[in-house]
């Protein structure tokens, strides 16, 4: 009996509360104060999905061969009417994929499940202007535990020069 092994497609690795930290507080300086100016308005910062939206999306993917998820960077439209709170935000598209090889290796293809049909999820709560309320006052104190912090206090808080807008700490 020939035994088939299919090669891993892993590509992420789990990293530590610093390197979440950085990589936030880059953003936040080199895109995000940018970007608020630019709609005139603070910016998303996160998009919150639950674990069971998450599950479903994987299972439904999985039943229509899928293997993988590209998330895409996107933006609302400026007049948004189906939630016009997120007019002109930046967001995550969720859209499954479904790996081939290729003569140049492994591509990624986003996988449609009919003609014209992508699948796909978005809409999930955006902050701002869907942020928790209050400050931080404590970190987890073991694993698996949350803080009490919201999206606006602990991993990557910022303080971001804006010249003549004064500071703006994110």
């Amino acid at each position: 009996m020939t035994t088939i092994q299919k090669k891993s497609l892993k590509v992420g690795s789990y990293v530590d509360t610093n390197h979440v930290d950085t990589v936030i507080r880059n953003y936040k300086r080199e895109r995000w104060v940018h970007n608020s100016e630019h709609i005139g308005k603070e910016d998303s910062l996160s998009v919150w999905y639950s674990v069971e939206e998450l599950e479903g999306f994987i299972e439904r993917i999985k039943a229509n061969g899928g293997d993988g998820i590209k998330m895409y960077f996107a933006a609302y439209p400026e007049n948004f009417e189906k939630r016009p709170e997120y007019s002109g935000r930046q967001t995550i598209v969720m859209v499954a994929t479904r790996s081939r090889q290729t003569e140049a290796g492994v591509a990624n293809k986003d996988l449609y499940t009919n003609p014209g049909q992508i699948l796909a999820y978005n809409l999930g709560s955006i902050c701002p202007p869907n942020c928790g309320t209050g400050g931080q006052t404590k970190p987890p104190s073991k694993p698996g535990e949350t803080g009490d912090a919201d999206d606006w206090g602990g991993i990557g808080v910022t303080i971001v020069d804006r010249g003549a807008k004064g500071l703006t700490i994110v």
